[in-house]
């Protein structure tokens, strides 16, 4: 059975609900910045018709089960600051991968941490998965410490793994063992 997505993860500022069309020039406004899409090559798009077209390809794979594709928002007042993804969900092995964006303007505040909680809560708690991964440039300092702050290990490189715009550059794989994020959630702040 394909994992079916959810209509809304809510924390006490965002909301995690699914991508619509309708969000998509707020997405772009957050995605085009020269700091947001230096390591999103997959995901770099500068007009709407690129937006449009990836929101096809995210449709087809929220239709197969693979995908759960999220706008993160503000709650008051309701706005639309970035995206958070679990893709590549593989039932019979529990896994997934995170992949996450916020826009410029909001970077700094606490907002993706609190947004990848919830995504991870989503994955370990509600879908059961065993394993949650993300691939990173290593250049990303912040990403990096994001992945960290929540419980993430590097566990390598991957050498020369992207070329985009002819630059070829590493991916750091980070790899999330259930059973490690619930004890650290268990023994709370500081603990674990």
């Amino acid at each position: 059975m394909p994992f079916t997505i959810p209509d809304r993860l809510q924390s006490a500022r965002l909301c995690l609900r699914p991508l619509q069309e309708a969000d998509l020039a707020a997405v772009l406004a957050c995605y085009d910045h020269h700091e947001v899409m230096r390591y999103c090559p997959p995901t770099r798009w500068h007009t709407m018709a690129n937006a449009r077209n990836w929101f096809t390809r995210i449709q087809q794979r929220i239709a197969e089960g693979s995908t759960m594709q999220f706008v993160i928002e503000l709650n008051e007042p309701e706005t639309v600051i970035g995206s958070c993804v679990l893709f590549k969900l593989d039932e019979e092995s529990l896994r997934g991968e995170i992949g996450y964006a916020l826009g410029r303007q909001y970077w700094g505040q606490g907002y993706m941490h609190e947004a990848l909680l919830l995504l991870v809560e989503h994955g370990f708690r509600k879908l059961a998965l065993h394993r949650l991964e993300a691939e990173i440039d290593p250049r990303n300092e912040h990403s990096a410490k994001s992945l960290l702050r929540l419980g993430f290990v590097l566990e390598g490189t991957l050498r020369e793994r992207w070329i985009d715009d002819d630059e070829i550059s590493d991916a750091g794989l980070y790899g999330l063992l259930a059973r490690d994020w619930l004890a650290a959630q268990e023994a709370g702040p500081g603990g674990g």
